[in-house]
């Protein structure tokens, strides 16, 4: 019995994700961003926790990787999407253009299927990441509807404008599947020059974050992009990792 808990929890969580996610699409399609956005970001939760799980009970398997990339599909790549189509939506339509227009946003799922086949496939991405990680990718955009809740009359000209909200979908889809390494958030030791990144992008999360809120969000994934090329490019460290089994190891 205790070996088939510790066999299943960890895909138990990974369909926590994923009914999160399913959840969070049919908000989203109701114009109920705000809710949508807080499933994305209990999926990353459950996304967390299902990958800490695996590690912690050592029950790696092939099924729980693709179940991860699966739900992952869902909630970091089909949710976020349907958030930017209705952001799509309430933005200025452009007459003759808008209506197809609108659906760029669903390229966000066709590139974070790309990524996540491609982490599936790649030994380099053991430890770190190369591409911006979908889980990143979809706390950004659930962070815009809340922005907008909070201080609308500010930042509306700009997330609620078509040709911003296309250029934030181009950049958005280029990172998941652009050839740049990207750290991860796994302490591996607590040697702090080893984590220095880490601590850092931590720190500046917490402080961005107790001040601006949900505003800090997007600031928060572009400091994760520098100090990732920071660590990567002008320190000299590594990308290419030893394949391991990197089951529920992130995306």
């Amino acid at each position: 019995m205790k070996n088939r808990v510790k066999k299943h929890l960890p895909n138990a969580i990974t369909c926590a994700n994923l009914f999160s996610g399913c959840v969070g699409i049919v908000l989203a399609f109701k114009g109920e961003l705000i809710a949508a956005a807080y499933a994305i970001f209990l999926s990353a939760i459950f996304d967390f926790f299902d990958g800490l799980a695996s590690r912690v009970l050592k029950s790696f398997s092939g099924i729980g990787k693709d179940l991860d990339s699966l739900a992952d599909m869902v909630s970091f790549g089909v949710l976020p999407a349907v958030i930017m189509y209705q952001l799509f939506l309430e933005a200025h339509q452009i007459e003759k253009v808008s209506p197809w227009l609108n659906f760029i946003a669903f390229l966000i799922p066709v590139f974070s299927a790309l990524r996540l086949a491609k982490f599936n496939t790649d030994t380099r991405q053991a430890e770190n990441f190369i591409g911006l990680p979908t889980p990143a990718n979809a706390i950004l955009i659930a962070s815009f509807p809340i922005i907008l809740s909070h201080h609308n009359q500010f930042y509306s000209p700009y997330l609620l404008n078509p040709y911003v909200l296309l250029c934030l979908v181009i950049i958005m889809c280029s990172l998941l599947v652009a050839e740049m390494p990207m750290m991860s958030l796994k302490f591996k030791t607590s040697d702090f020059n080893e984590n220095i990144y880490r601590y850092l992008l931590l720190l500046f999360s917490a402080i961005l974050i107790l001040f601006f809120k949900f505003a800090a969000v997007p600031v928060v994934i572009f400091i994760y992009i520098v100090l990732s090329v920071v660590q990567f490019k002008f320190t000299g460290e590594p990308i290419i990792n030893s394949p391991k089994n990197s089951a529920k190891a992130g995306k």
